[in-house]
């Protein structure tokens, strides 16, 4: 069997497990890999990304509900194929259909993930509705849906199809599209009334279930001290920032200080030189008339002596 096709069916099995589950199943799984010598698949198998919520519900729905599904992106590829050719008006009344399967849909896969024990918010709903509707309207989003191995949720405008690599980075391998996942039904609870034949692996399945929730809990520690540390960096960061600019600031306001006092001054000097250029201006006046009156002093004298 190919390394490729190996791991999807691998794939297949892991992303078929309940998400609280999927980390330990995983880990699990390439530690069993790699104790049979298939060293290189087991890291494959490692690399696998744990789903969003989101995704790990879309999931669910193809797995609960193959047939539903296939229905849909069946319609969604007869709707492409249409459109073309629609006025404004059918593509309206198309789009509230479309909406309106959605919204169906992904209500359904809400009620599916409840009966898992997961409760879905609205946001993840949305998100859920939003991968749905990227199947109908983009072909390759509708076999990355049917895949069964998405790691986080679909979403295109409707006009120009989800980007390559947007598309791949929502894959959990690169050879995810193409894949179909296999359908599995609910487990079916032991009714009550019967007698239970106990499980000789209850031990095993309790320990195994109590290290996938360790594991969760571990990985959201995590998480959690990273953000926490990523957080006091910025703190850090942004308390000498401040601090750098409060110098900044008092190094400003003193230098404003000076300008101010340095103006005044010039001010009270200009003020001086006013008065001087006043004084200045009333004296050559004086001047201007004396040497008027001493020219006509001199003409009259010239005029009678000469």
């Amino acid at each position: 069997m190919p390394a490729s096709t190996a791991l999807l069916d691998i794939a297949d099995e892991l992303y078929a497990e309940p998400l609280a589950a999927f980390t330990a199943a995983r880990d699990a799984r390439a530690r069993a890999l790699r104790a049979d010598g298939e060293v290189d698949l087991a890291a494959a198998v490692k690399a696998l990304r744990k789903p969003s919520t989101a995704a790990w519900v879309a999931n669910l729905l193809v797995r609960r509900e193959a047939g539903q599904v296939d229905q849909v992106l069946a319609v969604g590829a007869a709707l492409r194929e249409a459109q073309a050719a629609m006025e404004a008006g059918e593509l309206r009344a198309l789009t509230r259909q479309r909406r309106q399967l959605t919204t169906a849909l992904a209500q359904q896969a809400r009620s599916l993930a409840a009966d898992e024990g997961l409760r879905v918010t609205e946001a993840v709903a949305a998100q859920v509705e939003g991968t749905l509707t990227a199947a109908m309207v983009d072909a390759d989003c509708g076999r990355a849906l049917r895949s069964g191995l998405l790691v986080a949720p679909l979403s295109t405008t409707g006009v120009a199809p989800m980007e390559p690599a947007a598309l791949a980075g929502a894959l959990a391998a690169p050879d995810a599209l193409g894949f179909a996942a296999a359908p599995r039904e609910a487990p079916v609870p032991p009714r009550a009334d019967l007698h239970v034949v106990p499980d000789p692996d209850a031990a095993a399945k309790a320990i195994s279930a109590a290290e996938a929730r360790l594991a969760e809990a571990e990985e959201a520690h995590r998480e959690a001290a990273e953000a926490l540390a990523g957080a006091e960096a910025e703190r850090s960061r942004l308390a000498a920032r401040s601090l750098q600019l409060q110098a900044e600031l008092e190094e400003l306001r003193r230098r404003a200080a000076e300008l101010e006092a340095e103006s005044d001054e010039v001010d009270e000097e200009a003020a001086e030189v006013a008065e001087e250029r006043d004084e200045a201006a009333a004296a050559l006046r004086r001047a201007d008339a004396d040497r008027a009156s001493a020219r006509e002093a001199l003409e009259r004298v010239r005029l009678r002596f000469g």
